[in-house]
């Protein structure tokens, strides 16, 4: 028999669907440990490590764009035409390579979040191509005029060869996917005991008053850290490393943590419209104070479904960005509904793939 082999292909998209991709990957490791996973992603390989304990296959490869962006608000639309264009040039030699890569490694599945050549690479190959996500970058690209319409067009049309959509709540619509299976929500857990964890960092296991602040891998130009001292009886966290020394700022540089393993110890966090953040909070039930983000489709759509199912409040970038933080000095609101998300994505994500492997090797 065969080692089952799954390529998975990330976007090329700041650091959360690398994470929310690699924690689906590292529940299937745990649940089917012969597997043989390639993690395809431009992510840094010490990301993945944070949510995969074993060994996998990092290809460092990155055919499509997302959105280029100077931090998690600031988005340039002409670079990231540019960078499509030039991918789109070369998405038959791309697709070639990757084919050959496959075939070299007897590759079963091919898995995406949600590069659209994913889909092409398994056809050509002759694998299914099943994806996960919560919108489409057709979806994205839509609204940005004329000049994306040909890159729109051609996206909705690969996304249309996908064979199976795991949709994870907070989505767009996601109708060009002819197969669609809505699972809960995805990305990480906390892995470490909270008492260690204030020993090692000094900090206080009581949630009142503590404060995460978190921006996603590009993270946002000119965070006025200043403000924290407004509020000497918080205690704030970051994972940020280029956060200035205060006394009630908590500056967490070791790589093998991440956010989520911080939340439980924490009131609220801090942070912009982003899927993995808002669904590691929503299933710890931790509320999200979260700017706007302007331009860009998925924002409303995860922000209502914040307002709707979490404790929540929405400010501007203005108010964030100004020279002090009435906010934090605001109730937060609760729940819009009482509707309760499933939290258990990883786990039927993962567990339908090793269905399909395990039948593959019995028919093989």
């Amino acid at each position: 028999m065969s080692t089952p082999t799954i390529y998975i292909a990330i976007t090329d998209h700041g650091f959360g669907h690398a994470a929310r991709t690699a924690s689906i990957a590292g529940h299937l490791q745990k649940i089917l440990p012969s597997i043989k996973l390639i993690l395809v992603t431009t992510a840094p390989r010490w990301l993945l490590k944070c949510y995969i304990e074993g060994d996998f296959i990092y290809r460092q490869r990155g055919f499509d764009v997302g959105v280029v962006q100077a931090d998690s608000l600031k988005m340039d639309l002409d670079a990231t035409l540019a960078r499509w264009q030039h991918i789109f040039s070369k998405k038959d030699e791309i697709i070639a390579e990757e084919v050959a890569f496959c075939r070299e490694h007897d590759v079963n599945l091919v898995f995406g979040d949600v590069p659209p050549l994913t889909t092409l690479i398994a056809k050509q190959l002759g694998v299914p191509c099943w994806m996960s996500g919560n919108f489409g970058w057709d979806f994205i690209y839509q609204d940005w005029g004329n000049k994306f319409s040909f890159l729109t067009d051609w996206i909705s049309d690969c996304y249309g060869q996908c064979d199976r959509l795991f949709r994870v709540p907070l989505h767009e619509s996601m109708d060009r996917f002819p197969t669609i299976e809505d699972v809960g929500l995805t990305g990480g857990d906390p892995k470490y005991p909270l008492d260690k964890l204030c020993d090692k960092f000094n900090l206080n296991q009581s949630p009142a008053q503590t404060i995460l602040l978190t921006f996603g891998g590009l993270s946002l130009d000119a965070i006025p850290y200043h403000n924290v001292s407004q509020f000497p009886d918080y205690q704030f966290i970051t994972l940020d490393a280029f956060a200035p020394a205060l006394p009630n700022l908590t500056k967490v540089l070791d790589r093998a943590y991440r956010p989520v393993d911080f939340m439980p110890l924490c009131d609220r966090v801090v942070s912009k419209p982003g899927y993995s953040t808002y669904a590691e909070a929503l299933k710890l039930q931790i509320p999200i104070v979260s700017l706007t983000r302007a331009g860009f489709a998925e924002a409303e759509i995860i922000l209502n479904g914040m307002q709707d199912c979490g404790n929540h409040q929405v400010i501007s970038p203005d108010q964030f960005f100004a020279n002090n933080w009435d906010f934090l000095n605001q109730p937060l609101q609760p729940p819009r509904t009482k509707t309760k998300l499933a939290t258990d994505g990883n786990h039927s994500i993962a567990t339908s793939i090793v269905k399909y492997l395990s039948n593959k090797s019995n028919d093989g």
